[in-house]
């Protein structure tokens, strides 16, 4: 009879043992280093994969197991050298934990707990480190960025291009927004994020042959939904794009060497170590998370103390009605009556004001607006030689000197901001001119906006005295042409879930003239194809701190009293937001929260009528509320209703027209 040693059935055993774990942990929990590579959210259901295929970073999306995005690749290619290939990922994976809580007046919500796991992926070439990616995924949100390590004695570097990419499953459509041609549109001043969407397109385009501007909304199949943009762009790199290839991918692009006349380089310059801005991709399976993000301001610090408390607030402004030659004292002055007869803060002084008015009279017109505490705002052109814009002032606002000494002016006679329009380009020195002059303008308490412009990637948080920017397609074009008023509520119904889910939009909207001229003449100019509760309820749809409204002093006697109320009252800083349904480019309906009151608005753009049951828990069992709808033929009404049991309310929606629920104090 042979025996068996028992060391060796006890090694056996315990080989066995060791086998069976193993094999425990690779079918139920996956290999050892899969997991390494692996970020996932606070709550478990959004994750990040991080590896390395044949020497190419790439990563993965999931979200409830469902692919967003496939395998997609990470890197860069520089002037120390090609961070896109024969790379290996460290073992080793730095992780924390955040937990943020800051508190903004300027954004869709005033106070936000941010709550993310970090992970510093660290990647090798030639057995050194070049490249760290610093991914931060919160619920429904991941954040990344590349850190540049230095090479030998390096201590800069020049980025010339990112291979960072997005690939979706097959079967997603696009809602995206193509960049113009550098030195196109009106006196050169393109690109300026300001044409039309398209919507629910096929991918494998690139949108006019310059790819897409940000931020870009994609539809993956019936999964849900994913918006990408980026945030926490300065003075420090250059603005991206995004571009769609041939095998209809998507890559991050820097700007074309055209834009700005020529003028600086495309690519990104930074010290070493050096970090690029960071990507944000929003996943959800609803649009909510899309809606709801505060992604863009999470992720980013203010670079500098407000010198002051800045007053936010609605005003008026009469260029959009009236053009530039609307321009002149005698109007302003209308204005700033009209301003003051509707509760408004301020009033916007838009181009040639320094020709057709003139330095004395502004100190004179800032005055008497004053004596109506009423504030102003001054219109100035970016520059004076990277494109044609000839409307003044020209020239200041590029300069160090003499843009400090015209702040000084403006300080002195009481303005309140200034309006700094026709920039076009996205490049790192062009970053370094918003920079300039949003820091200048705090040293004496301005305010900016910013208009033919760049999208704000995180500048509330950023820049304490950036007010917002408009970057989109915005209410001049409903002047210009009949075609922008026909789908001003299919565009209304697209902002919400892309240009305005990531920054401040500065629309100038909500006008109540049927017709865009001087004196609302009927057969003059373009005519307002949406209602007047259509109107409303975008002032409370489109988030922006300070809001110019399109409206006239004839409205006080032309428009219905309960519209004028209604812009008397609306606030224009936020505490909260909710979707509550929609579909972009359709419809939409948000609520939004200011201190105790909350405001549902809605707005249609299909010929048909949205008929929609809603639950309102925000507002209590029985109390009261007003209701401004509007019937088929978009004549609108309010009414004062009492809240059911239930909480739901049935309500319609007509094509162009809009809906308003404001619960009662």
């Amino acid at each position: 009879m042979f025996i068996v040693p028992k060391s060796i059935i006890t090694k056996q055993t315990r080989m066995a043992k060791i086998y069976i774990l193993t094999l425990f942990f690779i079918l139920i929990i996956g290999p050892i280093s899969a997991q390494q590579n692996k970020i996932t959210s606070p709550d478990g259901k959004l994750v990040v994969s991080v590896e390395t295929k044949n020497g190419v970073p790439v990563y993965s999306v999931l979200l409830n197991g469902k692919t967003f995005i496939k395998e997609s690749p990470l890197g860069m290619e520089t002037n120390i050298g090609d961070f896109t290939q024969e790379l290996t990922l460290s073992e080793s994976v730095e992780r924390s934990e955040i937990n943020d809580s800051y508190e903004l007046r300027n954004i869709k919500q005033s106070k936000v707990d941010y709550t993310a796991n970090e992970a510093v992926f660290s990647f090798q070439k030639d057995d050194k480190t070049v490249l760290d990616v610093v991914f931060q995924v919160s619920n429904n949100n991941i954040a990344f960025r590349y850190k540049v390590h230095p090479q030998k004695e390096t201590r800069s570097c020049v980025v010339n291009s990112e291979s960072t990419g997005f690939v979706f499953p097959e079967g997603t459509t696009t809602f995206l927004c193509p960049q113009m041609k550098p030195m196109t549109g009106f006196a050169r001043t393109a690109p300026s994020y300001e044409t039309d969407y398209t919507l629910d397109d096929e991918m494998g385009k690139n949108g006019w042959g310059f790819g897409y501007t940000f931020p870009c909304l994609f539809k993956v199949n019936d999964n849900g939904w994913v918006l990408i943009s980026e945030t926490g762009v300065d003075s420090r790199y250059c603005a991206s794009r995004l571009v769609g290839n041939e095998d209809k991918s998507y890559s991050i692009a820097y700007p074309l060497q055209e834009e700005n006349n020529g003028n600086g380089t495309n690519t990104a310059g930074i010290p070493l170590p050096g970090f690029t801005p960071w990507r944000t991709i929003t996943v959800g399976e609803t649009l909510a998370p899309i809606v709801e993000t505060t992604i863009p301001f999470d992720v980013v610090e203010p670079l500098y103390e407000a010198s002051q408390e800045y007053k936010y607030g609605s005003g008026s402004w009469s260029w959009i009605i009236k053009m530039d030659g609307a321009t002149t004292f005698d109007v302003q002055k209308e204005y700033i009556d009209f301003s003051a007869a509707m509760g408004f803060e301020t009033v916007l002084v838009d181009a040639l004001w320094d020709t057709q008015i003139g330095r004395e009279k502004i100190e004179e017109l800032a005055k008497y607006a004053a004596s109506k505490d009423v504030a102003l705002y001054l219109w100035y052109n970016s520059n004076g030689y990277w494109n044609d814009a000839p409307q003044g002032p020209r020239g200041i606002m590029d300069n160090t000197i003499i843009r400090r000494k015209e702040m000084a002016w403006m300080q002195r006679i009481g303005i309140r901001g200034i309006k700094v329009d026709f920039f076009g380009g996205d490049k790192q020195v062009t970053m370094k001119v918003y920079e300039d002059i949003l820091y200048d303008a705090n040293d004496y308490g301005l305010l900016v906006v910013f208009h033919g412009c760049t999208l704000p990637r995180g500048w509330e948080r950023m820049f304490p005295n950036f007010a917002s920017s408009e970057a989109v397609r915005a209410s001049e074009n409903l002047h210009f042409g009949q075609r922008s008023c026909d789908l001003e509520a299919t565009n209304g119904c697209l902002h919400p879930f892309i240009r305005n889910a990531v920054g401040s939009m500065d629309f100038g909207g909500s006008a109540l003239n049927e017709f865009y001229n001087a004196n609302n003449t009927p057969g003059r100019g373009t005519k307002r194809m949406t209602s007047d509760v259509y109107a409303l309820a975008t002032a409370v749809l489109f988030q922006s701190a300070v809001q110019h409204f399109a409206l006239a002093p004839n409205n006080l006697t032309d428009a219905p009293a309960w519209a004028i109320n209604f812009l008397k009252e609306v606030p224009t800083t936020w505490d909260e937001v909710r979707f509550i349904d929609g579909y972009p480019g359709k419809y939409v309906v948000l609520a939004r929260r200011h201190g105790d009151t909350w405001y549902v608005a809605g707005i249609n753009a299909q010929k048909e009528t949205q008929e929609l049951t809603i639950k309102l828990p925000m507002i209590a069992v029985g109390s009261n509320y007003r209701i401004y709808s509007d019937d088929a033929a978009l004549n609108g009404k309010l009414e004062t209703e009492r809240l059911a049991k239930s909480q739901e309310i049935n309500i319609s929606i007509p094509g162009n027209g809009g809906l308003l629920i404001v619960n009662q104090k």
